[in-house]
């Protein structure tokens, strides 16, 4: 009861700690991005035939001839209510953007999340007891090479092989274009457009997470307490999955815990490479655009986000470690 108590209190604590601290992000982020040269109205109109007072005009009534920090406590007002602002690239309120396509970026991101620790997991830990072993040699070399590929690279090479060559995948898009599907056959349809996109990003994020597995172990399975198991006679298996992994457990945690934010923020390269039409994406574009309301939302999600993952790594190192006490 009493360490239930100390973790509703260590809770509590820190989502109040978040509230001056996304304050303070968000006038940081919200100076810098207003002092980029250009603005949406710009972007938009700089080449049509609108006269420059005409544009003038336009950009007034959406108050871009005010003072940055005029600005910043309007945008401030409407978010405490709810309201983040107007996205001129889609011509729709901020939320309501992220909320369509943040969904796409995360289907994306939770498959390949998924599918990195299924198999990074498992190879970092056989690494580790098999130390410079061919085993060990052949998925080192496969780690580092995924970690240096360019991103860019990668998705060329799977649609080049998987998508132009042998024709067995969709080169790009989220579905079939011009083809009505329901039910099962659309979730296979996206399922399939999925895979290239998913295989380049597990591929990018697996060889950092394996080494990390695999170092973690290191440092654990040469304890004493794991020689003292070994001598009592226990299986190997037990030894390594039951006592080792367990507490090699606690920085592959934090990591897990840091991995929330790409859950949601998207991936920019790969969503692009791929015509996905993620998070990610909308904010290359809006970039370009000078859509800085949906950039300022978008940074402030990624922003509580970090907070969050960082709050969640604490609390699973009290519960896969009962020593540590949250206070």
């Amino acid at each position: 009861m009493n360490g239930e108590q100390d973790m509703k209190q260590y809770t509590i604590r820190r989502l109040l700690i978040m509230i001056p601290i996304l304050l303070g992000v968000s006038i940081i982020v919200f100076f810098l991005i207003s002092s980029i040269p250009g603005d949406a109205i710009s972007a938009r109109l700089g080449q049509s035939k609108l006269s420059a007072q005409k544009i003038a005009e336009i950009k007034a009534m959406y108050g871009f001839d005010q003072p940055t920090w005029k600005r910043y406590l309007s945008w401030l007002g409407g978010a405490l209510q709810g309201n983040f602002g107007f996205s001129f690239q889609y011509n729709l309120p901020v939320a309501d953007v992220i909320h369509s396509f943040i969904w796409n970026s995360f289907l994306l991101a939770l498959v390949s999340f998924i599918l990195e620790l299924a198999i990074a997991i498992p190879i970092g830990v056989l690494s580790a007891t098999k130390v410079h072993s061919a085993f060990d040699v052949v998925f080192t070399v496969i780690a580092f090479a995924g970690i240096s590929l360019p991103s860019f690279f990668l998705a060329l090479l799977l649609q080049k092989i998987f998508a132009v060559d042998l024709g067995w995948m969709p080169l790009e898009g989220m579905k079939s274009v011009g083809v009505a599907m329901t039910g099962w056959q659309y979730i296979g349809d996206v399922a399939k457009h999925m895979v290239l996109p998913v295989i380049s990003l597990t591929m990018m994020s697996m060889g950092s997470t394996m080494r990390y597995v695999r170092t973690s172990m290191l440092d654990v399975i040469h304890q004493d307490y794991i020689r003292t198991a070994k001598s009592k006679g226990l299986p190997e298996r037990v030894v390594i999955y039951k006592h080792a992994l367990r507490n090699a457990s606690i920085p592959i945690i934090t990591y897990v815990g840091g991995a929330l934010p790409s859950l949601f923020s998207g991936a920019m390269i790969t969503e692009t490479m791929f015509s996905w039409p993620g998070i990610g994406n909308v904010f290359l574009t809006s970039i370009t655009q000078r859509d800085y309301m949906f950039m300022m939302g978008y940074i402030m999600l990624l922003a509580l986000l970090t907070m969050l993952g960082n709050l969640l790594s604490d609390i699973f190192y009290s519960i896969a470690d009962p020593r540590i006490r949250l206070k």
